[in-house]
């Protein structure tokens, strides 16, 4: 007939669940002289993988920037653990990060930061992946997300949204 029995189809690979959520609300915080990164609050999600062995899947995009020229970091963190950040000793190790060309025009810069990263939580508890920035310790100043600096209300003046998915697959 054409059709495979859901029986003899490979139980490895497939997409288990997915979840998501887009933030349509700014933010900010003070970046000064610090490496501890800070949440962007309200872009975070919650799954509860189905076994142990599942990989969790995690992707979307950052929206962000700054009040001075200064590398914007993002990473993202499951509980207090921070994924996909290269291990080196006198960097802040974000899983992305963006350096803007000249924030000083008109200060309505935004950077669209991609980002991907495949972890294996093993377990099968609630698991919690945030997205957080800083501006590291060398820079002082302001850490925007989803808006610019000035975000005047003008035809000019843009803002957008950031967004996390994480989906489980079958290990």
């Amino acid at each position: 007939s054409g059709t495979v029995p859901a029986a003899r189809l490979p139980s490895t690979g497939k997409v288990l669940q997915v979840v998501s959520t887009a933030l349509e609300t700014t933010g900010s915080f003070s970046s000064a002289s610090t490496s501890a990164f800070a949440d962007l609050t309200g872009l975070a999600v919650t799954i509860t993988p189905s076994a142990t062995s599942s990989k969790i899947l995690i992707f979307g995009h950052t929206v962000v920037a700054s009040s001075v020229r200064a590398t914007i970091h993002t990473a993202i963190f499951r509980g207090s653990t921070k994924l996909g950040a290269a291990n080196v000793s006198n960097r802040v190790g974000g899983t992305t990060a963006t350096l803007p060309t000249n924030y000083t025009i008109y200060a309505l810069e935004l950077h669209t930061v991609p980002f991907t990263f495949l972890d294996s939580p093993s377990t099968t508890s609630a698991t919690t992946y945030q997205i957080k920035g800083t501006l590291g310790a060398s820079y002082n100043g302001t850490f925007y997300f989803n808006r610019t600096q000035n975000d005047t209300d003008a035809d000019y003046g843009g803002r957008s949204k950031s967004s996390i998915t994480v989906m489980e697959i079958g290990a």
